[in-house]
């Protein structure tokens, strides 16, 4: 499953589902669970037998992707004692597009987006937890770890503090009713330049733990692209190109000023690994360059046009915490992993690779000694 701020659903691939992306996942059975009822999205009981044909039908986006299923009720554990689980719907997909479903091998999605993104707080499944153990403090929080050798990890009820080396500043979510963990960011600088767009305010960013990019308003992408822009280094022969590393290649840092906050992100977070060749003034016509990988969104008001989306490149340099109840993120500089990674990592190319989304170089950091708790890895 992903764990995903972006959304709000638990969104399973269903057994009745017989399309080729489905076929490359796990199914959920509904008829293997004894716990499970056919449910429509206000909760009422669906009679046996009723055909799909017959039933409510939802369909929701991920990015350039589509999903269509069914509702159902079930129990939903992340651990094996009964404060680990909670009774939510679940959306059971009939339908889910190629792209990107069946790119992946993760085979699900759970949602933990707020409230609003829903049809209605059933379908939350950190809303129901709390609901149903109202003694656990309503914070999530996720630590991505810098390459995938260390262990990420997600914890609720809470924060790991070994997983931060400076203070959690807190700030309040932007325009909760639309559902989206987002701060407002009071100015965006590249080196000395300022991104006169966000001047004031105007923009905001979407922390999106189920992106692996850093999206970026496209009518800013453009001159943030030729800010963070940068030559190689003389020395690199063409025989070195193709094993360079734009990574790196040192480069402007892009600052999101939250107030007060400053949230950095370096040259190996937003570079492309491979240099392009580009049309110069030179003998040969052409350089190369390194370039930045953003993604240039197009979203419409409410929500946008000036947001960006904190995906991976963000989130692998803080931990961050997500307060369910007072509304607000928490954020500090990351610090140590838990551990070494126990389970191999999930459609990434391999490390040392340079296509786009290869893990990081591997950096000397000290092992947390103590294992972490309440946390699903």
């Amino acid at each position: 499953m992903v764990f995903d701020t972006g959304s709000a659903y638990l969104v399973l691939p269903s057994s009745g589902c017989d399309s080729e992306t489905c076929s490359k996942h796990r199914l959920y059975n509904r008829s293997l669970s004894g716990t499970t009822v056919d449910v429509d999205h206000n909760g009422k009981l669906i009679s046996p037998g009723t055909s799909t044909s017959q039933r409510e039908q939802l369909a929701i986006t991920f990015g350039t992707g589509k999903v269509v299923g069914e509702f159902c009720e079930d129990r939903v554990c992340l651990g094996p004692n009964p404060e680990d689980c909670t009774t939510v719907r679940v959306l059971l997909a009939n339908e889910m597009s190629d792209d990107p479903f069946g790119l992946f091998n993760f085979d699900g999605v759970l949602g933990l987006g707020l409230d609003a993104l829903a049809l209605n707080s059933q379908f939350s499944f950190f809303s129901r937890m709390l609901g149903e153990h109202p003694s656990m403090q309503p914070q999530f929080s996720v630590f991505l770890a810098r390459n995938d050798e260390s262990l990420s990890t997600i914890s609720f009820g809470g924060y790991q503090q070994e997983r931060a080396v400076s203070e959690l500043r807190w700030t309040p979510v932007a325009m909760p009713e639309l559902g989206y963990w987002q701060v407002t960011i009071q100015s965006v600088r590249i080196g000395g330049d300022v991104v006169e767009d966000c001047e004031g305010g105007r923009c905001r960013a979407i922390l999106d733990t189920g992106t692996s990019l850093l999206g970026v308003p496209r009518q800013v992408s453009r001159p943030m692209q030729r800010l963070l822009a940068r030559v190689p280094p003389p020395d690199v022969s063409d025989g070195d190109v193709e094993d360079m590393d734009c990574r790196n290649v040192e480069g402007l840092d892009i600052e999101f000023d939250l107030g007060d906050q400053v949230i950095k992100v370096g040259a190996e977070d937003y570079s492309r690994p491979r240099p392009f060749n580009i049309t110069a003034n030179t003998t040969q016509g052409w350089e190369l360059s390194c370039r930045s990988l953003l993604l240039p969104l197009d979203i419409e008001e409410p929500l946008g046009p000036l947001v960006f989306i904190w995906g991976e490149p963000v989130l692998r340099k803080y931990l961050s915490v997500y307060d369910w109840g007072a509304k607000r993120i928490g954020i500090a500089a990351a610090g140590a992993p838990a551990g070494p990674s126990l389970v191999s990592a999930v459609d990434q190319p391999p490390a040392g690779s340079l296509h786009a989304g290869a893990p990081l170089p591997s950096l000397p950091r000290a092992a947390a000694t103590s294992p972490p708790t309440t946390v699903v890895v």
